[in-house]
């Protein structure tokens, strides 16, 4: 007689058998190269499939270049279109649709219809928009990223400093990070725009073609422009690029203030989202590449291409937006309103910035940044750059650029008086701020009045005197200097003989150098 399963030995064989199942299901998908793959298409399709913005009227809608900046909004999206992959809708029941607008002009004209609630721009140029952006009343809501390498300058041969642009043809496109960029550098040389020769194109990509065409001698462009430039043109170079000029070019997002105060908490939702994004991209190299396949799917690029875009950012943390908005009192770097006022002062001087604009403190919006929750060492802000110490030939390498300053001394004294320390902060702060990645040599110089050798001892304590101030009020590290006391060895053009007291004047300088690694 045959005996009969009961219902709950069934049960168990059947618990037994899809336990089974599940165990060489779990071996093939996460032990096999075959799973491997298939988990990898899956996740691909995925993301194609929510690169695509919705018709969804509640969404958040946010404008976007292809920038590698955008990166961690749309990763902690899951793509560029709101679904319910999102992480931002399964953690704070938002939608978020990532519009690519490309076009500035439409960008610009999408924001004010409403069409679009977040405009990307950049906090040093926003004050050339604030004439046609300024009755919406904008607010900046958080900075995105600081260009590391993004932007650059390129020369062709027999231009190796800032210092050589002087009477030379430059292609820049007015009025943008561009014309930023280059107003730095012609500043840490102790030049201005009226010192060059400026050639003004519409866009970067212009300021490139007019290079490669022969027609200027340097131009501003955007990477990968600058790399496609050496390899064709014999004798070019990267004179500099936002690699080492590092806080010069800040991507902020703006927003009506009338959004805002009615989305308070959309706002704050999508800024701590993507503040979560950013420190996992930093901290993770799969991460970096799931972000990048995510950007070149939504943009149209190779993600080789998006991962190098990314790569020429510094994505910005919570502690940087901390510093940024000057929430953070032990911070001395460039703040957002440090580089919008300066760069505002700058372009009302050019023509291209409406006197009336708001004042940064009306401008800026800290609520998002002030109500996130985010704690631990990955929403750090970003750290100095470690310096090793200079090695002897750094006191003679090429300068990048050279900007005298007269520090009047007492009489063979080398410490810095109230007057001194305020033509450091004045006249040279911050340039060693925005290149902060560049390494500073400071050369003390005298003029004959005394032994060489004591003139010599006296300048290197002058410029060690410049240095120690650096260090201490502005936090900077000390083996970024590099001291040379020069004394009475390297007098100015035209005054070798020092004959009369204008001459001694002008050979009683100290000069800093931007040099490279």
């Amino acid at each position: 007689m045959k005996s009969r399963l009961t219902p709950f030995a069934k049960f168990v064989i059947t618990v037994l058998i899809l336990g089974a199942i599940a165990g060489v299901g779990y071996m093939v998908l996460n032990k096999t190269e075959f799973g491997q793959n298939l988990k990898s298409q899956a996740e691909e399709e995925s993301t194609t499939t929510n690169n695509t913005t919705s018709d969804n009227k509640d969404a958040l809608k946010v404008q976007v270049f292809t920038w590698g900046g955008y990166a961690p909004g749309q990763y902690f999206n899951e793509g560029f279109g709101a679904s319910a992959n999102s992480r931002y809708k399964k953690d704070y029941n938002l939608d978020v649709d990532f519009m690519l607008i490309d076009d500035f002009d439409a960008s610009r004209q999408a924001w004010k219809a409403g069409e679009v609630h977040l405009l990307g721009t950049t906090a040093d140029a926003l004050p050339t928009e604030m004439e046609g952006l300024q009755e919406f009343e904008p607010v900046v809501v958080f900075q995105v990223d600081w260009s590391r390498g993004g932007d650059a300058i390129v020369a062709r041969r027999g231009v190796n400093s800032f210092n050589d642009l002087k009477g030379k043809q430059v292609a820049v496109t007015p009025s943008t990070p561009s014309m930023t960029f280059l107003i730095y550098m012609l500043e840490a040389a102790n030049l201005t725009l009226a010192d060059i020769k400026m050639v003004e194109v519409p866009t970067a990509i212009d300021a490139a073609t007019a290079f490669k065409s022969g027609k200027v001698d340097a131009a501003v462009v955007w990477s990968p422009d600058d790399e496609i430039i050496i390899r064709e043109v014999a004798g070019s170079k990267i004179l500099q690029s936002t690699r080492d000029a590092s806080h010069i070019i800040a991507d902020v997002f703006i927003a009506k203030k009338s959004f805002v105060d009615a989305n308070r908490d959309k706002i704050n939702a999508f800024y701590e989202g993507w503040m979560k994004g950013a420190a996992e991209i930093n901290a993770s190299e799969a991460n970096l590449e799931k972000a990048a396949k995510i950007m070149a799917s939504g943009t149209g690029i190779t993600p080789e291409d998006a991962k190098a875009a990314i790569g020429n950012v510094r994505l910005c943390t919570h502690g940087d937006n901390l510093n940024f908005f000057g929430r953070n009192v032990n911070y001395k770097g460039i703040t957002g309103e440090a580089l919008y006022t300066k760069m505002g002062n700058e372009y009302e001087k050019l023509g291209f910035a409406p006197a009336s604009r708001s004042a940064w403190r009306v401008i800026a919006y800290p609520g998002a940044i002030s109500a996130a929750n985010l704690s631990g060492a990955e929403h750090d802000g970003e750290g100095q750059k470690t310096f090793e110490p200079a090695k002897e030939e750094a006191k003679t390498s090429p300068a990048i650029a050279s900007k005298p300053i007269s520090i009047s001394f007492p009489t063979a004294k080398f410490q810095l008086d109230e007057n001194a320390k305020t033509i450091i902060d004045l006249q040279f702060s911050e340039i060693a701020k925005a290149f902060a990645n560049s390494r500073i040599r400071i050369e003390g110089n005298t003029d004959n009045v005394g032994s060489r050798a004591s003139n010599v001892a006296l300048s290197q304590k002058r410029a060690e005197s410049v240095a120690r101030y650096l260090e201490q009020q502005y936090n900077m590290n000390r083996n970024r200097f590099v001291i040379v006391g020069n004394g009475p060895d390297k007098p100015v053009a035209g005054c070798e003989t020092n004959a009369s007291k204008d001459c001694k004047a002008k050979n009683r300088r100290t000069e800093f150098q931007l040099i490279a690694e």
